[in-house]
């Protein structure tokens, strides 16, 4: 009997059509000899399965199901690719948690915690090797934080809501005539914000994922952009972004690289794949953690699928090792 696998996709924030691009793809190249898959939207107050015709089919929330024609049909797991909320932040984790329905991201605690950079860094501060650029929480837009960032940090800085992805609301600021600005764009998105010092360095991102029962790394992809810093725009434009994987590194830093992102995973206590954003300092070559993502995307160029292939393995296969991973 193959197993019924929803793929749940949309959200409740702009990242939502970054979600359903990553749907598009996790549908199209999940194991069909395997898996009956059924892709779920969930929109705040909508949620629902879009059947061939186009009708709109609601889920039943009271076991998350749906009935077509008279059939009623309840999953045996969930392939999570919603990016930010509810899907990455750990409400529908606890959603899940409560019917006793398996899925393929990090748990709710874990989620909760990896989506505020805050308090992912105060976690995995002390990691061996793993260094962290001074920073400061905010907790609301007041004046007195012009006067505390001076007093604190040193330029250049970046500024960034604490919680969500896609760099959206981020800034950096060289003078400080620029931080009033950059603060109110942040606090646009998010009553925290973090405001860290800049590290020279090269810009890396990594997966890891178990499968098989075993923590993976996955080969790092070197980001290279023609913009400041990899921002929404770097992101997701085409050709504004050199993404080169595997990365430029020796066989030290591959070794040293591999070691503290698995530490890092089994820290958070992830689930299913995630991807770790960090420098390698351009003077020192120390590692600087900057993010961790526990829903990355799974676009056809995205860096996950990259580096998957990188490793030699197809896609699909990458997908039945998350899938059957947690059903252990």
């Amino acid at each position: 009997m193959k197993k019924k696998i929803a793929l749940v996709t949309g959200g409740f924030t702009g990242e939502s059509v970054i979600s359903l691009k990553s749907a598009a793809v996790v549908e199209k190249t999940i194991d069909r000899d395997r898996y009956d898959v059924y892709k779920i939207l969930i929109y705040p107050g909508e949620w629902y399965f879009e059947s061939a015709s186009g009708e709109k089919i609601p889920v039943d929330l009271n076991d998350f199901s749906i009935s077509i024609g008279d059939e009623k049909i309840n999953f045996d797991g969930v392939f999570n690719i919603l990016h930010g909320s509810p899907g990455e932040d750990g409400k529908i984790a606890g959603y899940f948690d409560m019917l006793g329905i398996p899925y393929t991201t990090c748990d709710q605690l874990t989620s909760a915690i990896t989506m505020n950079k805050g308090y992912t860094k105060a976690i995995v501060d002390d990691i061996p090797e793993l260094h962290i650029a001074k920073s400061l929480q905010l907790f609301g837009n007041t004046p007195s934080n012009l006067d505390r960032v001076q007093k604190e940090l040193s330029l250049p800085l970046f500024i960034k809501p604490n919680n969500g992805g896609s760099s959206i609301g981020m800034s950096k600021a060289k003078t400080w005539k620029e931080l009033p600005e950059a603060l109110d764009k942040a606090f646009a998105e998010d009553k925290q914000v973090l405001v860290e010092e800049f590290v020279s360095g090269r810009e890396f991102s990594i997966g890891v994922f178990r499968g098989k029962g075993e923590i993976k790394v996955l080969p790092a992809t070197e980001i290279v952009s023609s913009k400041e810093y990899f921002d929404f725009e770097a992101k997701y434009t085409a050709g504004v972004t050199e993404e080169i994987t595997p990365g430029r590194m020796n066989e030290e830093e591959v070794a040293r690289v591999a070691r503290i992102v698995e530490k890092v995973y089994e820290k958070l206590n992830c689930k299913g794949a995630v991807r770790v954003d960090y420098f390698l300092e351009k003077e020192t070559g120390k590692f600087f953690f900057i993010e961790i993502n526990t829903v990355p995307g799974q676009t056809e160029t995205s860096l996950i699928s990259q580096q998957v292939r990188a490793m030699g393995m197809e896609v699909k296969d990458f997908y039945t090792q998350l899938i059957e991973e947690m059903f252990e």
